[in-house]
């Protein structure tokens, strides 16, 4: 065994890469450099390789280095158990040991270090490998810095990396080189791209940052805070802050994701003259390697330093998506974002809650009575919105609020809608003049005065620049449901990779049934039967695009305040807490006429769509489900045997009841996240002043989720969860599955992600449980 097959970074260039791997190669190119890169050394993949000949299995392990096609998942799992376990007896040679504690001596007494695993094609131009082999941080002491480096040549023959190689069409002899590095114990860290990832633009560098070590960042566990900095002159062109409720801590990783302090939650992370050295740094970067670059940073009490760097293999050429090359405002200004010399300052921004883009003449409504201003196509800016304007959301090209947040009721039905949505901008209904023609960009955020070419979201993916994932068609265990507001979207909906439709909301379907009238109105007026017909319309047109696929109905859930704005609302009670009030399972019971409409309208479409099914939201009594079920018992759709009924999870004394609400025959039960965090935390979800109180993965909450997916386990339920949460947060989806939750709805935009998450948590359970078996047991 050659000893020299351990080498510090001042020793190895970009050109050691088919010996020390891309990720290797490119730190000692760096520190050659001069640039900032912390002190470690890489252990070559001939290391690897000698020991796997010297142990006897090289030859196998060459012979089934990729899956051949048609292997199924468990066939996978099995095999990559058995070579992970054949690598894991390999004994590390003497030579080997001793030089690595040799070199790992020379860093300091004990120091913490970074494991990484470094791939002989990883971090190059055209293959990045990223995620795919294990990499471990504060590793401490000789030993387990070995076991460190035979977990990393073990998760060479992990499922995901198997089929990594077969995908990207990687036939060569699998092997592995180890990166041992110097831990930076990050006070902040993130990502700097020397290319905008979202457009392609050359001439910007993206900044994202946040607390503690970069993984919360690279591993979108926050949303960070981002920089978009001109190269020529350093100018930060715009600061978007984030609002990052956790870090991971180092020398506390084990602990997994730490709280934020409150005060510090939406403060900027980095400071002007720190994010022109970030940018400085990764212009360095893109220089030396004379190719935009996907640079890792890291700051240690105040010191900068550069932990990895990789080409963008992502990049987009610029396209021009068929607009004309610049479009004209109502002032008769042309904007193209395309254009290097030109520097449209937007208007207004916020969080962007709905992706798209969308350009057309603003209506600034400041109340609902407004409403038959908006004309099709024209993009309604207001306060803030309800269920009351779901049909003037209908119309609007894209939607800008003043107020909310990502779980606010206008980010919500504004996707489901497939529309361009910004909230939380403060002041759109003030900057933005009624009928200027603006340009949403709902992805960034941003409000541009005028004709923006659309160069943005709908041209790149929103990871576009990251390291790119293999896109191939996912099979998962946990079914994958959309959340779903109208018909227009159905067809374009059920067409995407989804199982069906875990929530059909009832209310934008009972408003336009109802034309701005309360239902006793229509019933007064003799028009009840007209009022059935439209709502059984709509809902039919969504079950038959689904169809075979199931599609859950949420009855009616508009609150006393929301039925007082149509014409004849009088007859409702003035609430104080609407939200907490008069609604759901207690209204039906209160009300049982009206409810028998909602039902003869899914009895109606049953007859011919057999997949539509019903959910009862709100339930937080045993006694008024028992009356709820009493009046479904007694319609003709009590007697269908083929009808679902699912009840919502939205008040947590719903954990007491289930067992009583399993044996009144519910089929299952769907966790309603944003009511959930709401009512355990005591915070308004659409209260601006207070989101930075609304966490869905709070301790609490998460306690509630877990009672209820527990609970619905030993009672026979299948359990579900359609909130906000599991669309948006990839921590709250793994830690569904991991639990064993049965499905999770989203809303569409986020479907893809969602199956993709979903996937990686199913195969990290099994990998889980193959290492407690002793796959990959420590080294000795």
């Amino acid at each position: 065994m050659n000893a020299g097959q351990v080498t510090n970074f001042d020793d190895l260039r970009l050109d050691d890469s088919p010996e020390y791997g891309g990720k290797s190669a490119n730190l000692g190119e760096m520190t050659g450099a001069g640039l900032a890169v912390p002190p470690g050394f890489a252990i070559g993949q001939s290391a690897y390789l000698e020991a796997m000949d010297a142990g006897g299995v090289r030859a196998r392990l060459h012979a089934e280095r990729v899956p051949e096609e048609g292997l199924t998942e468990a066939e996978l799992m099995v095999r990559s158990e058995d070579l992970t376990r054949s690598v894991a007896q390999v004994e590390l040679p003497a030579p080997l040991r001793e030089s690595i504690l040799e070199h790992y001596r020379a860093l300091g007494t004990d120091v913490p270090v970074a494991v990484r695993s470094s791939a002989p094609a990883e971090d190059a131009g055209d293959t990045s490998f990223a995620g795919i082999h294990e990499s471990y941080t504060d590793v401490v002491g000789g030993d387990a810095l070995l076991d460190a480096v035979r977990k990393c040549w073990c998760s060479l023959w992990s499922p995901r990396a198997m089929t990594y190689r077969a995908v990207s069409g990687y036939d060569e002899e699998p092997s592995i080189a180890v990166v041992v590095q110097r831990m930076v114990r990050s006070d902040t860290s993130g990502v700097a791209f020397t290319a905008d990832p979202r457009t392609s633009q050359t001439d910007r560098v993206v900044i994202e940052a946040a607390y503690g070590l970069g993984e919360v960042v690279v591993g979108g566990k926050v949303e960070p805070d981002t920089y978009v900095v001109a190269k020529s002159d350093l100018e930060i062109v715009t600061a978007h802050v984030g609002r990052k409720v956790s870090r991971i801590v180092a020398g506390r990783t084990d602990e997994g994701l730490v709280p934020v302090p409150e005060e510090m939650q939406t403060a900027r992370v980095l400071d002007d003259e720190q994010v022109r050295a970030v940018a400085r740094l990764a212009m360095a970067s893109e220089e030396h390697y004379g190719t935009p670059q996907d640079t890792e940073f890291a700051i240690e009490d105040g010191e900068l330093f550069i932990v990895q760097t990789r080409p963008i293999t992502t990049l987009a050429a610029q396209a021009t998506n068929g607009d004309p090359a610049g479009g004209t405002g109502d002032d008769g200004d042309v904007f193209n974002t395309d254009a290097s010399d030109t520097d449209v300052d937007p208007i207004v921004e916020g969080l962007g809650a709905g992706p798209g883009v969308a350009t057309g003449r603003a209506r600034v409504l400041h109340e609902l009575a407004d409403g038959a201003d908006l004309a099709p196509g024209e993009i309604l800016v207001a306060t803030m919105t309800d269920p009351d304007w779901l049909p003037i959301l209908k119309r609007a090209a894209a939607i800008v609020t003043d107020e909310g947040g990502v779980t606010c009721h206008a980010a919500i039905v504004g996707r489901e809608l497939g529309r361009p949505v910004i909230v939380g901008t403060r002041s759109a209904t003030t900057d933005i003049r009624d009928g200027q023609t603006i340009t949403v960009d709902g992805t960034a955020g941003v409000v541009y005065p005028g004709t923006v070419r659309r160069a943005t979201a709908e041209q790149a993916p929103a990871d576009a620049g990251r390291a790119p994932e293999v896109r191939t068609r996912e099979v998962t265990a946990t079914a994958v449901y959309v959340n779903l507001a109208t018909p227009d979207a159905a067809a374009r909906v059920a067409a995407m990779d989804v199982d069906g439709v875990g929530l059909l909301r009832a209310e934008f379907l009972i408003t336009s049934a109802l034309e701005g009238v309360h239902p006793r109105t229509l019933i007064a007026e003799g028009r009840a039967e007209e009022y059935v017909g439209r709502m059984a319309s709509g809902i039919a047109t969504i079950a038959a695009a689904f169809d075979p696929r199931p599609v859950v109905y949420r009855a009616t859930d508009l609150r006393s305040n929301e039925f007082r704005g149509l014409l004849g609302g009088e007859v409702e009670a003035e609430e104080r807490n609407p939200m907490i009030g008069y609604r759901g399972c207690f209204r039906y019971t209160q009300e049982p006429d009206l409810f028998r409409l909602e039902l003869d309208a899914l009895a109606r479409v049953r007859q011919k769509h057999g997949n539509l099914h019903l959910m009862i939201p709100f339930v937080r009594t045993r006694w008024e489900l028992r009356a709820c079920l009493d009046i479904i018992d007694a319609h003709p759709i009590g007697r269908d045997p083929g009808l679902k009924r699912w009840i919502m999870a939205e008040v947590p004394s719903v954990v007491h009841w289930i067992p009583e609400y399993a044996a009144m025959g519910i089929d299952g039960v769907s966790i309603g996240s944003n009511d959930l965090t709401q009512l355990t935390l005591g915070v308004d979800r659409d209260s601006e002043v207070c989101a930075a109180l609304f966490d869905s993965m709070d301790p609490a909450v998460l306690a509630f989720i877990d009672q209820i997916i527990d609970r619905c386990h030993e009672s026979g339920l299948t359990v579900s969860l359609c909130g906000q949460a599991a669309s948006t947060d990839p921590a709250m989806a793994e830690h569904l599955v991991r639990k064993g939750v049965t499905s999770v709805s989203v809303t569409p935009d986020y479907a893809e992600i969602t199956r993709r998450t979903v996937a990686r948590a199913e195969k990290a359970i099994l990998l889980d449980a193959a290492r407690s078996a002793g796959r990959c047991p420590p080294a000795k």
